[in-house]
């Protein structure tokens, strides 16, 4: 198989270079769409997330591709996609909505699905997408977002949401689909990772070589202006390993007022103690995140992560970022200029960090010029050069 690196280097300087694609331009991007039969696969399509807005760009670049994905949720997700073609754990009651406890079928449903021969397959994944199975002919391209960290680095912290009946099997399931997830690894013609992060554990898992391309990012025309008032943000789909409960030991701590932006497991739980220092606002659209982007002294974001499209869109609305210093958001926030990062995930740790963002100025208009890096245009033109690479 062509490896990432040699494919890498045949791409034009200006298609690889991020600065040639700063240019901070919003709305469709002026790149020509690649005119080749292909199709895209997607883990599931459940929501709209980071995931899903990678997706969108490809397909983008990839027009009336039908999209292949293991289940498919038009309410969660929407129903503006491609043709969407799902496998057999759509039909399974109430499988829309509760996949993820069809983990163990999950290889076996994507095997099942056969793509059509076309010249390309465009896999964005984070889970076992690349086992569907592609006409010998196709070059294959995944753009990991993650290998499935469920089986891999967070198997044993997985294991405990698993039903307790079923705990007793989860080791010999986690070793089945690791071996799954290995071998359809060795289809893949070439890996691009969203992160350097998630390149390291590419080369780990599946012992292959990947080409970085950081995920597009919804950026404001320009830099955010007006003060910044007393309050941190937190957003996400908030589950275990995004370590909400330090952010909000943290304010409590400092006596500082904290906003929740998002649901998940961990609102349920935490919400059953709030006081007057944290306020749980649930899922808001666009316009009310943005404003509180805009507003907040600074986003909170202790978890780590494969890259992390949140703190970005803080970044690019001028809302400093203090991040634990491990995963995508080394690769994101540059400390003291646009952020802090801190070493341990520990309240301590955060509450240090918080403390020392009081004593530093964060300059806007430099913030959104160091998001332009991850900018939706320079994410198309970085995959259609490396695409047109793979065609050759």
């Amino acid at each position: 198989m062509t490896t990432g690196i040699r494919l890498f280097m045949s791409i034009p300087r200006s298609v690889s270079s991020n600065a040639a694609a700063a240019s901070g331009r919003q709305g469709p991007p002026v790149v020509e769409p690649l005119h080749c039969s292909a199709v895209l696969t997607h883990h599931w399509l459940v929501r709209r997330r980071g995931g899903e807005k990678v997706l969108e760009a490809l397909c983008e670049l990839l027009p009336d591709s039908p999209i292949y994905t293991l289940v498919h949720d038009p309410e969660g997700a929407g129903a503006d996609w491609p043709e969407v073609r799902t496998s057999f754990l759509q039909r399974i009651p109430g499988g829309r909505r509760h996949y993820a406890k069809l983990l163990p079928l999950m290889p076996l449903a994507a095997r099942r699905l056969r793509l059509p021969p076309v010249d390309l397959v465009v896999c964005s994944d984070a889970a076992i997408a690349k086992a569907m199975r592609p006409d010998p002919r196709s070059k294959v391209v995944c753009y990991c977002h993650s290998p499935m960290r469920y089986v891999w680095d967070l198997a044993e912290t997985y294991r405990a949401s698993v039903p307790w009946l079923l705990r007793p099997f989860w080791k010999r399931t986690a070793a089945r689909l690791r071996a799954a997830d290995r071998q359809a690894a060795e289809r893949v013609d070439l890996f691009v990772a969203n992160s350097r992060h998630v390149g390291d554990r590419i080369r780990r898992h599946y012992g292959r070589d990947s080409v970085v391309v950081h995920p597009p990012v919804d950026l404001p025309p320009a830099p955010a202006t007006g003060t910044r008032e007393d309050f941190y943000l937190c957003v996400g789909h908030h589950v275990p390993y995004k370590r909400l409960d330090l952010a909000v030991a943290a304010c409590r701590r400092l006596k500082r007022k904290l906003v929740v932006i998002g649901n998940g497991p961990v609102v349920a739980r935490l919400r059953g103690t709030q006081d007057q220092s944290v306020s749980f606002l649930g899922y808001q659209p666009d316009d009310v995140l943005r404003d509180h982007y805009r507003r907040a002294k600074a986003l909170l974001f202790p978890g780590e992560e494969d890259f992390g499209i949140v703190p970005v869109e803080a970044i690019a609305h001028g809302c400093p970022v203090i991040a634990y210093g491990v995963g995508g958001a080394s690769e994101t926030v540059a400390d003291g200029q646009t952020g802090v990062l801190f070493e341990q995930q520990t309240v301590e740790s955060l509450a240090a960090a918080m403390e020392r963002a009081d004593s530093l100025t964060f300059e806007s208009g430099a913030m959104h010029v160091h998001t332009q890096r991850f900018s939706r245009a320079r994410f198309l033109r970085e995959m259609r050069g490396l695409l047109l690479a793979v065609l050759k």
